[in-house]
């Protein structure tokens, strides 16, 4: 029996974004199984270029896609992409509304041209008064109140990742998935519009619906009330920070005959859950002190087995030494068209016991050109004017 798990073998993704919430979402859907076409510009996706923290972007989120370089400016660039258009069962694009008419792939000529066509527009906003605003990842979280939730008072913070882009993408590529459903029945495509400030907003609900239900606006996280008597970060014998939460009667009673604070369990003002809460200022100083005489790797496993959450705080260059990452199919392999590689994870979901193994290579620019437009019927010298490589 196949054990491949791709169930959207056989259809085409033709993509033209850049940075990652478009290319994510190319990304998720050929990681199950669709052939995935990025349409780049003469010179390849600037996003190819970026240094420091913008370096992995391109590799990361375009493993494993063809590339097509099309020089959209020229009319023979623009006839090439309607031929694939024409062939394609998914567009996703995240340029600027509008910016596309004038090579006639805006939404809405799309809709008209090719009704079977799924159309998923990765944009900043959705329909409304901000929809032609610009957005990056950090101004959304700027504008919906993550960055305030996350750092202190006075000093918001964006979040350590790009997980507004990537959950934008991840929406993305779920709401294609309905429509490619929808389709099924209606033989029509559907215009779908993801936004990215709108994603973050799903992120900040549980904060707005905890304002709506007290009437009181949540304290950023590092200044949050607290609901468990240990929820924090201590250093042990090493000065190594650990994570240490205790949320049950279980964990609290489990954690003080381990850390030898029995006198904990016969202190009558730590009674109850909230006299322990309320409690927070002197306990957790005697508890900082006696982590800081323990040897957190020894101790680990027995509050493993006893149940009790606890973890190292780990860079994300540890997570190449990691046990659980590292174990067979944690983490996939692809390799870049000038002869680097790297390793990183696939889609974090497992089928039938087993992780998903479709990663792929990340292609040189314009790699596929040749190929794909031949196979449509055009000549060498259609893809070459296409291309914009005739002089």
């Amino acid at each position: 029996m196949d054990e491949t798990f791709a169930p959207l073998a056989g259809l085409r993704v033709i993509e033209m974004s850049h940075m990652i919430m478009g290319p994510s979402c190319g990304m998720f859907l050929g990681f199950l199984g669709a052939e995935v076409i990025k349409i780049e510009p003469p010179g390849g996706d600037k996003t190819r270029n970026l240094g420091g923290m913008g370096r992995p972007m391109f590799p990361l989120c375009n493993r494993g896609k063809l590339s097509v370089q099309l020089d959209l400016k020229s009319q023979a660039g623009q006839d090439a992409l309607h031929r694939l258009l024409a062939d394609a069962d998914i567009f996703v694009e995240n340029f600027r509304d509008g910016s596309l008419q004038s090579v006639g792939a805006d939404p809405a000529q799309l809709r008209t041209r090719y009704p079977q066509l799924i159309i998923a527009s990765c944009k900043g906003f959705l329909s409304g008064p901000y929809q032609q605003r610009t957005a990056l990842d950090e101004t959304v979280q700027m504008m919906t109140g993550l960055a305030y939730m996350t750092g202190p008072r006075g000093r918001p913070l964006r979040v350590g990742s790009s997980a507004n882009d990537i959950m934008g993408g991840l929406f993305a590529a779920f709401s294609v998935l309905a429509a490619l459903l929808e389709r099924q029945h209606t033989r029509q495509g559907r215009a779908l519009r993801t936004g990215l400030f709108e994603n973050c907003l799903l992120l900040v609900a549980q904060h707005m619906v905890q304002y709506e239900l007290e009437g009181e606006n949540p304290p950023p996280m590092p200044e949050r009330e607290f609901s468990w008597p240990i929820y924090d970060i201590f250093n042990d014998v090493h000065d190594k920070p650990y994570f240490l939460g205790v949320v049950t009667e279980g964990h609290w009673h489990a954690m003080c005959l381990e850390l030898n604070l029995q006198v904990f369990l016969h202190d009558t003002r730590l009674k109850t859950r909230m006299d322990r809460i309320r409690a927070r200022q002197w306990t957790i100083p005697l508890v900082a002190e006696k982590i800081a005489g323990i040897d957190m790797s020894i101790l680990g496993p027995r509050l493993e087995s006893l149940g009790i959450p606890f973890a190292p705080v780990a860079r994300p260059c540890d997570m190449y030494d990691d046990p659980h990452v590292m174990r067979p199919g944690g983490l996939l392999q692809s390799h870049c068209a000038d002869g680097s590689s790297f390793r990183a994870p696939a889609l974090p979901f497992e089928v039938d016991g087993r992780l998903l193994d479709a990663a792929g290579d990340v292609a040189a620019p314009g790699r596929d050109t040749d190929q794909v437009l031949s196979a449509l019927g055009l000549s060498a010298a259609d893809i070459a004017q296409a291309r914009g490589c005739v002089a």
